[in-house]
């Protein structure tokens, strides 16, 4: 891992975004009555994700800081993860859709517990 100077720069920080923005792309086209509920649920866990990892990098001066906020990070993710299985079972999305963005979550998920691991390499 080279140096960072900000979590903008970190791998999966930028992944995070990029998906978050997917999931915004993909929910728009749920149904209405789902605005309030499904819409938001996994437009909400999906941002999170980020904004716990960003919010962990302010932490770095405390490893059990560090480490928490990452874990709220992947516990986002995997809500992520469970939103897009219903929206599948839901028939908003296919099969295809489905395995994508699980795919690319559980990436992030890796990602997340690869820094925890690794965690007094980001907190020294």
């Amino acid at each position: 891992m080279g140096f960072v100077n900000s979590y903008r720069e970190l791998e999966v920080y930028k992944l995070t975004r990029q998906m978050s923005l997917e999931v915004f792309t993909l929910t728009l086209s749920f149904p209405k009555e789902e605005k309030f509920s499904l819409t938001d649920q996994i437009r909400r866990s999906s941002r999170s994700i980020g904004a716990q990892i960003a919010e962990s990098w302010a932490k770095r001066r405390y490893e059990k800081h560090f480490v928490s906020k990452l874990t709220d990070a992947d516990g986002e993710q995997q809500e992520t993860q469970h939103w897009i299985e219903t929206a599948f079972d839901c028939k908003y999305i296919s099969e295809e859709q489905k395995q994508f963005f699980l795919s690319k979550y559980a990436e992030i998920g890796k990602m997340i517990q690869s820094m925890i691991n690794k965690a007094d390499l980001f907190c020294k």
